[in-house]
């Protein structure tokens, strides 16, 4: 007997839709080592079966005997072919057998690019059905999943699998043809290492890469401030000079010289009471960087801690780009649920008391999700930091429900021999919004002596500040993050990702980033002989080719036609250069590969380096001068290593840190563990 097949995204998601839509509980069957779910409803047979993620990659037509460039002729196998997934081939087989019976399919995956494409794919490879229904929904709450499924859209949404399927394809022309030209022009010139760059992957570090040699040859300038501290109404003021930095030293010695003993007087109070709107509601940008700025979490940790409080059905889609809260998502419902939190119940209680809830909301939209918002649902076994995010997310719905705060800014001039000095402060007078974000408000408290136009000001001193201009800052993964997003690169969904790809390739490395020499090789190399891959312009014009697919003002075809047209050509320049571009990488290799395995000097004259046993496969810290010097110290087998620019106090050798799943341990090889850091993993 037929049954209608449900295809989730993931097994947590299956279960969900499952218990949400079954009218006579849930038949819960295990095969091929993966689990489905069978329901009744409407006296319809029903089959929830799940996917892992894609169960499809792009992969090159014909596997070739040796790498070579250009390459376009691609074609989707089943992940567990291509990367020998174990894992995913239950969930394949599992799908395969159950689609034999199915008369009806539901895409019920993730209502965005990727989860239409993994659904596509999963249809017309492993079912045989190039359509089916769709569920659109945007939390995993029961009466979000039944409105899905009785409101099911009689076909898939072809626009975004095609934007997703050219993407995909587009996103491989540029990573395999360009990644292989790198990797072979260092091969050439014999050398090895496995380079990469990609679509979106180039522009960014490049952006980094441009920064660097900002700060690098960045030259100080020289400027002075004068700071005042005097007393009035028996209150100290600290006040500046109205011109703020002056560049002449000379200038400044005159006016300390003229106010040299003088007392000041109170030459204008300002006063005026302004409204302080609350946040906008969380897309998904604004909370990787909050929670970055707040908790030091990676953009991927964010994402991925999102996603599973998405999973258990707590807070609605986090890849979303909306700064929107529709009306429809019953604003009342959630707040009444959310008040049987108890650490939210007087801000709920407060705001259900208000005549209307009207969201300050921002300019974003997102066509297929609104912002971040929890659901209501009370959540159970949370670990600290899906604990952190969630509470974020909570406070900020609620806030954003709240009266704008009141402040009172206030700015004092105090004049002195005819010069002035401005002093400013602001406080709160009504928190509002901010009493129920309060853990996470960054406001400024500085209250002023409650002076009066005419009163002295008695100087205690007049100083000059002797200061300099500073570099550019180096880019946070919060401040990256928001580059990207304005000047179109990757999507909110991948940026993460992109990122975290610059740091397990040592492209980049510390929080505060800095450009590794390998990073800089590789974008001096593209910048000199190729600019094009690192062009902010194309990779945009290409993300903006991508919505225009969606909105079905282009077809995919058109733009991958036009994608290996360029390629082709920028290519074609590379490989003339190839031998160039390889022993301008490889001298650049080099000098990394010293840098990131050399700690120190040993007593001998050798090198103290992290060496891997060829016999063995382990690592441990060995000197260059080996066999005639046997120094040697063990070094823990798991984590990544990353040697730091801070030495040990004893013996002087560089530390290093170890970067496990969870912890990351910095440690001299020599002397032992300097300290433990129990943080979650930051990248």
């Amino acid at each position: 007997m037929g049954y209608t097949l449900i295809i989730s995204e993931k097994p947590t998601a299956a279960k969900r839709i499952a218990q949400a839509l079954a009218e006579n509980g849930v038949k819960e069957i295990k095969n091929h080592g993966a689990k489905y779910y069978k329901i009744k409803r409407n006296r319809n047979d029903i089959i929830v079966v799940p996917a892992v993620g894609h169960l499809f990659v792009l992969s090159e037509a014909k596997k070739p005997s040796v790498w070579k460039y250009p390459v376009f002729d691609v074609e989707w196998k089943p992940v567990f072919l291509k990367r020998s997934n174990v894992w995913a081939k239950k969930y394949y087989k599992n799908i395969e057998e159950l689609s034999k019976n199915a008369t009806e399919f539901i895409s019920a995956c993730d209502y965005d690019i990727e989860g239409s494409t993994i659904a596509f794919n999963i249809l017309r490879f492993i079912c045989g059905v190039e359509d089916g229904k769709r569920m659109k929904f945007s939390t995993l709450t029961k009466p979000d999943l039944i409105e899905a499924y009785e409101k099911a859209s009689s076909h898939l949404d072809f626009p975004q699998i095609e934007a997703g399927l050219t993407r995909h394809q587009l996103d491989w022309y540029f990573g395999i043809n360009v990644s292989r030209a790198l990797t072979l022009s260092l091969q050439r010139v014999g050398g090895y290492w496995t380079l990469s760059a990609g679509r979106v992957q180039g522009p960014t570090l490049a952006i980094l890469e441009k920064r660097e040699r900002e700060i690098e040859s960045f030259v100080p300038k020289p400027f002075w401030e004068i700071e005042l501290k005097g007393n009035v109404n028996g209150e100290t003021i600290t006040a500046r000079h109205e011109k703020g930095k002056f560049w002449e030293k000379e200038i400044v010695e005159k006016i300390l010289e003229k106010c040299k003993g003088r007392n000041g007087v109170v030459e204008t109070v300002e006063r005026k009471r302004v409204k302080q709107n609350p946040p906008f509601p969380f897309d998904l940008t604004s909370l990787q960087r909050e929670a970055y700025s707040l908790f030091k979490f990676s953009p991927r940790m964010t994402l991925d801690i999102a996603q599973t409080l998405y999973e258990k059905a707590l807070i609605s889609y986090p890849r979303t780009s909306s700064q929107k809260l529709p009306a429809k998502i019953g604003y009342k419902n959630i707040l009444k649920k959310l008040s049987e939190q108890k650490e939210y119940e007087g801000f709920c209680k407060g705001l259900l008391e208000k005549p209307g809830l009207k969201p300050n909301e921002g300019k974003k939209t997102d066509p297929a999700h609104p912002s971040i918002f929890p659901t209501g649902l009370k959540p159970k076994d949370l670990n600290a930091y899906q604990r952190k995010l969630y509470d974020l997310i909570a406070r900020r719905f609620l806030s954003v429900f709240a009266e704008p705060a009141i402040r009172e800014q206030m700015k004092i001039v105090v004049s002195v021999e005819g010069e002035r000095f401005v002093t400013t402060g602001a406080r709160t007078l009504e928190e509002n919004w901010m009493k129920i974000y309060k853990p996470y408000v960054k406001v400024k408290e500085q209250i002023l002596p409650d002076a009066k136009k005419g009163e002295t000001v008695t100087v205690k001193s007049l100083k000059r500040l002797d200061k300099e201009t500073q570099p550019p800052k180096r880019y946070t993964q919060a401040s990256i993050l928001k580059e990207m997003e304005s000047l179109g690169l990757g999507t909110k969904a991948t940026r993460a990702q992109i990122l975290q790809t610059l740091y397990d390739r040592e492209y980049i490395k510390e929080d505060s980033i800095k450009v590794t020499e390998l990073g800089t090789a590789v974008i001096n190399a593209l910048k000199k002989y190729c600019p094009e891959i690192i062009s902010v312009e194309l990779t945009r014009k290409f993300e903006e080719e991508m919505e225009a697919i969606q909105e079905g003002k282009k077809r995919g075809e058109e733009i991958l036609k036009e994608a290996e047209e360029k390629l082709r050509n920028i290519l074609s320049e590379f490989k003339r250069n190839e031998e160039g571009i390889g022993n301008d990488i490889l001298s650049a290799v080099k000098r990394f590969e010293e840098q990131e395995t050399t700690i120190g000097n040993c007593k001998c004259g050798g090198k103290l380096k992290i060496i891997y046993s060829r016999k063995t496969h382990k690592r441990f810290v060995g000197c260059t001068n080996y066999p005639k010097c046997n120094v040697s110290f063990p070094l823990p087998q798991k984590g990544k290593i990353e040697i730091l620019e801070k030495k040990c106090e004893k013996c002087g050798l560089f530390l290093i840190s170890i970067k496990g799943r969870n912890k990351k341990w910095v440690l001299c090889p020599k002397c032992g563990f300097e300290k433990s850091l129990s943080d979650k993993m930051k990248r």
